[in-house]
């Protein structure tokens, strides 16, 4: 696994990495809203802008807000 942050990264590869981590698309637009049925009853909804590609600030932002690890999140992504 690279210890680097990508600086970018397409779109379906950053949904198909939270869909590993246990989120769902409930909804594309404009943005496409994610949500994680938690084990304790919680949910955590998550939200990425409908872009083509992902910036690397950007997706480090949704992590933080939706309580990922940006090494779950890269190891997710590196199973691609």
């Amino acid at each position: 696994m690279s210890a680097k942050f990508p600086v970018d990264v397409p779109l379906e590869n950053v949904i198909r990495a939270m869909e590993r981590l246990g989120f769902q698309v409930v909804r594309r637009g404009n943005h496409v809203a994610l949500l994680r049925e938690n084990e304790d009853g919680t949910r955590t909804p998550m939200t990425i802008p409908n872009h083509r590609r992902i910036k690397g600030s950007t997706l480090r932002t949704i992590l933080t807000q939706a309580g990922i690890r940006r090494v779950d999140f890269l190891t997710a992504l590196e199973v691609l």
